[in-house]
């Protein structure tokens, strides 16, 4: 993986047990002195009330590499979200982007010249769960960072694999639609 890293993008679900702890994330990945890091350090220097932007850490002082900002795809605007956010999910985020170079999908000697941007989807009904699993909303949060990472740096899915299966693809939304279930 020699070759310049421009922009990669990346979608991936991964669902839990219950609705409140499923993982849509995001990616646009890059190199910094590119679009991706113009972009991120637009993204960090221009943070919006509701929608506050964050780098991916470990802890306090323990910032990820490469350096990921998580974007919110949902209004921030409850202690408690902020705090699963900002706690849980945050965390688990971090440990995915470690686990995506441990296995290669980004090149370890380019992790100080990558920047990732990571929309990030917490479904809004976890704050009204009484005893969350933060375990397992970690776990699945860490899978669904490592995952849509990999899918974005191997260009998944392929537009072989896109044209072959758009006809039996549908989208779960548009067939409640659909269904009059909407």
């Amino acid at each position: 993986m020699s070759d310049r890293i421009i922009l990669r993008t990346g979608e991936a679900l991964v669902e839990g047990d219950e609705d409140h702890l499923a993982a849509e994330p995001e990616v646009v990945i890059g190199e910094l002195d590119g679009p991706v890091g113009h972009a991120l350090a637009n993204l960090i220097g221009d943070q919006v009330k509701g929608h506050t932007k964050v780098f991916a850490i470990l802890n306090s002082d323990v910032q990820v590499r490469p350096v990921t900002v998580m974007v919110s795809k949902v209004t921030v605007n409850n202690a408690r979200y902020t705090n699963i956010l900002m706690g849980t999910v945050q965390a688990a985020v971090a440990n995915g982007v470690l686990d995506a170079v441990r296995a290669g999908d980004l090149p370890k000697d380019k992790v100080n010249d990558l920047g990732i941007i990571y929309s990030v989807w917490l479904d809004p009904s976890v704050v009204e769960v009484e005893s969350l699993d933060h375990e397992a909303l970690f776990r699945i949060h860490r899978e669904a960072t490592a995952k849509v990472i990999r899918k974005a740096m191997r260009h998944e899915p392929s537009i072989d694999w896109l044209l072959e299966n758009q006809a039996n693809v549908e989208h779960y939304y548009h067939r409640l639609g659909l269904d009059g279930e909407l």
